[in-house]
């Protein structure tokens, strides 16, 4: 097997676990593309990507333009970019939540050099959910699984056909976060056996997606995730855990802002008062926070006042004066 030499590019902690991963193999990540540095966490200072940050640790060489887009809004930085993939000596490229959208001519670039061309590792089973939330979506939809798709990339969002494929059940427990590191762990592994059978000159069979059950995933916006109780628990129950750990649902109790991190649905065990309104506590005890919603009934595990720390209900209850009949709207 003779090595790959790879161009990556990728920027959130999803593409950092897998080019991680890679670094653990015989192949050479030959250069890193990432996105700009930008403003993040409290005081909003400039920190760069995840995956910046293994590039600078190994010593990788780095690339990271606004837009690839030749015609677009920073033209000087994609023709830029353009000339240093044109002369750099690499056999594929591989993408991982990268964030950018690849034109036209890195498509055909990264052909020329292999039969796969431009390699992308998505967090779904596609064509269900392309776009730019896979996880969360799945998760506040419902679905009981999900998976990883290596796909060869084309000029759609997430339309090429699949390379290979791996299922993966999605738990009653899971949120977003251990959601999403389960399938990084898995797309890492789908990858590497990938580049292994690109480095043995393996000939694939590649398979065209489906033009049935498209989903799009579309980008979590902050106003989602304001809760609406008067919901089932059960819906209720799904947004949080697909907002944990960003942007994390809330909701509001006498001017106060309240996250919920953690719930379970409990509309099973627990009948909801006749009387109740939905958003109002129903019970307080050592398990959490009981709140009767449009049909059933939530318990609330692990939550944040505003201006304090994440904590169990157990905790914050110690410390915070919540009492039956109090309403969250």
């Amino acid at each position: 097997m003779r090595p790959l030499k790879i161009v990556y590019a990728g920027t959130p902690e999803f593409a950092k676990i897998i080019l991680s991963s890679i670094l653990q193999t015989a192949h050479q990540v030959v250069l890193v593309m990432t996105q700009p540095d930008r403003p993040s966490g409290r005081g909003l200072k400039i920190h760069p990507s995840p995956v910046k940050e293994v590039a600078l640790d190994k010593n990788i060489p780095l690339l990271q333009p606004t837009s690839l887009k030749l015609d677009g809004k920073y033209p000087q930085e994609a023709s830029e970019a353009k000339s240093i993939l044109e002369q750099l000596d690499f056999d594929v490229m591989v993408v991982a939540a990268y964030g950018l959208i690849l034109p036209k001519w890195l498509l055909a670039l990264a052909e020329s050099k292999s039969q796969l061309g431009c390699i992308n590792v998505h967090a779904s089973l596609l064509p269900r959910w392309r776009g730019a939330a896979p996880i969360h979506r799945a998760i506040w939809s419902g679905d009981v699984e999900t998976g990883t798709c290596i796909m060869k990339m084309a000029e759609g969002l997430d339309t090429g056909p699949i390379i290979a494929q791996d299922r993966l059940n999605i738990q009653t427990f899971d949120t977003t976060q251990t959601l999403h590191d389960r399938l990084a762990s898995q797309g890492a592994r789908l990858l590497n056996e990938t580049l292994n059978d690109v480095a043995h000159g393996k000939e694939f069979q590649l398979i065209n997606q489906s033009e049935i059950g498209v989903t799009y995933a579309q980008k979590i916006l902050k106003e989602e995730a304001l809760i609406d109780w008067s919901q089932d628990a059960q819906i209720i129950n799904r947004q949080i855990r697909a907002l944990n750990p960003g942007p994390v649902a809330f909701t509001h109790s006498l001017d106060v802002l309240y996250k919920f991190w953690l719930s379970e649905d409990i509309s099973d065990v627990v009948t909801q008062h006749r009387s109740a309104t939905p958003g109002e506590i129903l019970e307080i005890n050592e398990l959490g926070i009981e709140i009767a919603c449009g049909k059933g009934v939530l318990r609330i595990l692990e939550l944040q006042k505003a201006g304090s720390k994440r904590a169990t209900s157990k905790q914050f209850i110690q410390t915070n004066s919540f009492h039956v009949g109090q309403k969250f709207n």
